[in-house]
């Protein structure tokens, strides 16, 4: 036997424990990752982020704010809170509208919620139509909408607060409102 030989195999085991020792130390160092939203989490994630959901508005045309159809909830378009009139590209900027769709997400979320009873209900959010009122030659209806995803995501989790969604231009919307959005929810039996 060789002299490189005999040192081969006692060398490969320290080079298998050196590897060893250096992954443990990564994954001792490495940050815990975040608590994702639990299923069945959504009122009290309200409860954290410190969110009191509004008083929902009744229609004032021929229609209902919800209709449930087996596991899907089916949410009419909604406006903001009164008094949020605008158009993106006058009077709005893409902040201006993204923080008007969140407060669309809080209209639809307490609509959702006096249908269902809870918010713990929802299964999932499965698609989304954000309707922006905006000038011609505004290009960015997806930024503005993003206000009311992020909220979904916010209470409903990544997996959950994530559907399908479409964000189109408006040459005008209900009472000058800047945006109007109708949604679809999966809700637990």
């Amino acid at each position: 036997m060789s002299a490189t030989f005999r040192w081969a195999k006692p060398l490969g085991w320290v080079g298998v424990g050196v590897a060893a020792g250096l992954g443990l130390a990564a994954w001792l160092s490495a940050p815990a990752p975040a608590t994702p939203v639990q299923a069945g989490s959504a009122e009290a994630r309200l409860r954290e982020l410190g969110i009191t959901l509004p008083t929902p508005a009744k229609p004032t045309n021929t229609l209902v704010s919800a209709v449930r159809v087996g596991d899907l909830l089916y949410v009419s378009g909604t406006g903001p809170r009164a008094g949020l009139v605008g158009r993106l590209g006058d009077d709005y900027d893409v902040a201006k509208g993204k923080a008007a769709a969140r407060d669309v997400g809080l209209q639809i979320l307490a609509v959702v919620k006096a249908e269902l009873g809870s918010l713990d209900r929802v299964e999932r959010l499965v698609k989304t139509l954000g309707m922006v009122n905006a000038t011609a030659d505004f290009k960015h209806h997806p930024q503005v909408i993003n206000g009311f995803s992020d909220l979904m995501v916010e209470i409903f989790g990544p997996e959950r607060g994530k559907g399908a969604r479409s964000a189109v231009g408006m040459a005008s919307l209900p009472g000058g409102i800047p945006v109007e959005i109708e949604c679809i929810f999966q809700v637990r039996k």
